[in-house]
């Protein structure tokens, strides 16, 4: 699956950059947040929990999805997405 790249993506992206949402040095995952929220992805696995998968930051960066018109991707890492079942590990 491909994406064309809409402007869109990447004016959520500086968005969540310019209201101190991310770092200016978390750029890059602006950018995939932006691109999951802008081309409807449901949802979105990461292993980044620094600046992706950060319980302290999703509220944020789900209320700028919100606000920009997109509804946001439900963003988790692998292991919340599985739950705790061992059998998978």
């Amino acid at each position: 699956m491909t994406f064309q790249t809409r402007s869109e993506v990447f004016v959520l992206a500086n968005d969540l950059l310019s209201r101190s949402i991310l770092p200016a040095k978390a750029r890059l995952d602006a950018f995939h947040i932006s691109l999951a929220a802008v081309h409807e992805i449901e949802y979105l696995l990461t292993w980044n929990c620094r600046h992706i998968a950060n319980a302290q930051i999703l509220p944020a960066v789900y209320r700028m999805i919100e606000e920009s018109g997109c509804a946001p991707p439900f963003i988790c890492t692998i292991e919340e997405m599985l739950g705790n079942d061992e059998s998978f590990t």
